[in-house]
């Protein structure tokens, strides 16, 4: 097609639209040259993110509606078939119909064990095929059912556009990018650029053919360290930039990420993901508070979770906290691994990875804060003054960051206002009615405690807020 043609048909897009619905099998006819109508519908569709449609049931292009995104999460029960069909015939293809057993099966565990190993070491990790096939047996469910638990926090504010510029930063075999683009309703339109060196950009590659007409993709193959996000189709702004656990695998994040944090739209987010395990949790909580401290950077906001309630504070504890989510379905490829595996060094459950547990944090350069609430002084005590509180009951506001971390004995759950030079706990020593609302509250949530009574836990180097028949707690909304 000439650029004379492709002109002319967004030319007649641009006035249509304002008119009625943009038939292809119509509008050929406005074009000079009269193009095969299958040939105009896909300049429409090449073109629909810069003319703003979408692409309906019927074959037709409408304008994408300009509410925000409004879909809730309220739980992702499994992975879908269909991206695990996609999995498996890369699987069939690459081994055949028996991968999961013989040689190949005995590959693709080992692969499996060593990505495993290597996290929990913090040594790099090499994604050759092999190891990306293995990676996404092991790794796709959950990413896929985290992101959209992440995401919830936008949504829920109405601060998640449907027109949606995306740049997913390590994209990996895909997980988070299936899982927001089933997050977001029919009628979205998303520009969806990966950065992804790797072999692994070839499931990835896959696994975007199955997203939805109104999805439009591109994969770069470059490393993070050397993509310029700013020349991506001559616009230089994203609505939502993802980290997607690839952070502890960068030379220097906060560098990275801060470049990153540039490309932002006014009003866009950054979403950084990692595993809930200590050390690549709490690097994503030191990118975060660099990135939120730095003077000379674009200005990051901790939009959430861990939000900072007192103005000119912020933490300085070791800031490990993740959410846990209910546990998806055994995907039918992990049970087949599982089943075929076999020897001394197996144990049960080994290939199974349905947990849902994750750290997160959304930065923002607009000054937005999920919950917008400043404590009074005269009224609140702030954690960085604990000291002067030890052996006495207090009032304060704080957010509760972890299920409970009890191993058998009183709940006990991580909070943090904020201001914290380290770990703050509450201690559930007796539920009543009136303070219920701790054990009841999710992840991120905003309490007000009253009559709590403030220790110093010299075996565990924190503050323990302890909760008892005399305390109160609200949970509050903002």
């Amino acid at each position: 097609m000439s650029d004379d043609e492709r002109t002319a048909i967004r030319d007649t897009a641009k006035y249509m639209r304002e008119v009625r619905p943009i038939d292809p099998e119509e509008i050929y006819e406005y074009v000079e040259s009269q193009p095969h109508p299958a040939v105009v519908r896909q300049t429409l569709r090449e073109e629909a993110f810069d003319l703003g449609l979408v692409e309906t049931d019927e074959g037709t292009f409408v304008p994408v509606d300009e509410d925000p995104v409004a879909t809730g999460v309220e739980r992702v029960d499994r992975f879908p078939d269909e991206y695990g069909t996609v999995l498996e015939e890369l699987l069939v293809t690459e081994y055949g119909v028996d991968w999961s057993e013989g040689d190949s099966g005995d590959a693709l565990r080992e692969r499996i064990r060593k990505l495993k190993d290597a996290y929990y070491r913090q040594h790099p990790v090499e994604y050759d095929y092999e190891a990306a096939l293995g990676y996404g047996i092991y790794h796709l469910p959950d990413y896929y059912a985290v992101v959209q638990y992440a995401l919830a926090d936008l949504i829920e504010r109405r601060l998640l556009p449907r027109k949606l510029r995306v740049l997913d930063v390590g994209a990996g075999v895909g997980g988070p990018a299936l899982g927001l683009c089933d997050l977001l309703p029919d009628d979205a339109l998303v520009e969806y650029h990966a950065v992804e060196p790797s072999e692994a950009s070839d499931v990835l590659a896959s696994m975007l053919d199955e997203t939805g007409r109104n999805v439009h993709t591109e994969i770069h193959r470059e490393r993070a360290e050397a993509f310029e996000p700013t020349a991506v189709d001559g616009d230089d702004e994203f609505d939502l930039v993802v980290f997607g656990n690839v952070l502890s695998e960068l030379d220097d994040p906060i560098a990275v990420a801060r470049r990153y944090l540039d490309v932002l739209a006014p009003a866009g987010s950054l979403l950084a993901l990692a595993p809930a395990d200590r050390n690549t949790s709490t690097e994503l909580r030191a990118v975060e508070r660099a990135l939120a401290d730095d003077p000379s950077g674009p200005g990051a906001t901790v939009y959430s979770p861990t939000v900072r309630l007192w103005p000119g504070e912020s933490p300085t504890d070791r800031g490990w906290s993740f959410d846990v989510k209910p546990d998806l379905e055994v995907p039918a490829f992990q049970q087949r691994l599982e089943d075929a595996a076999s020897g001394p060094d197996h144990h049960q459950g080994e290939f199974v990875n349905v947990d849902v547990q994750f750290s997160h944090s959304i930065l923002r350069t607009d000054g937005k804060r999920r919950l917008d609430v400043t404590p009074n002084p005269d009224r609140w005590a702030k954690m960085a003054d604990m000291e002067d509180h030890v052996s006495n009951r207090i009032d304060l506001v704080a957010l509760k960051l972890s299920h409970s971390l009890s191993d058998g004995g009183n709940p006990l759950f991580k909070i943090s206002d904020g201001s914290e030079s380290v770990e703050h706990y509450a201690v559930l020593t007796r539920e009543t009615s009136l303070n219920s609302d701790l054990a009841d509250a999710g992840y991120g949530d905003l309490l007000a405690f009253e009559s709590v009574l403030a220790l110093w836990n010299d075996d565990e180097g924190a503050y323990n807020l302890v909760v008892d028949e005399e305390t109160v707690i609200d949970a509050m909304v903002a």
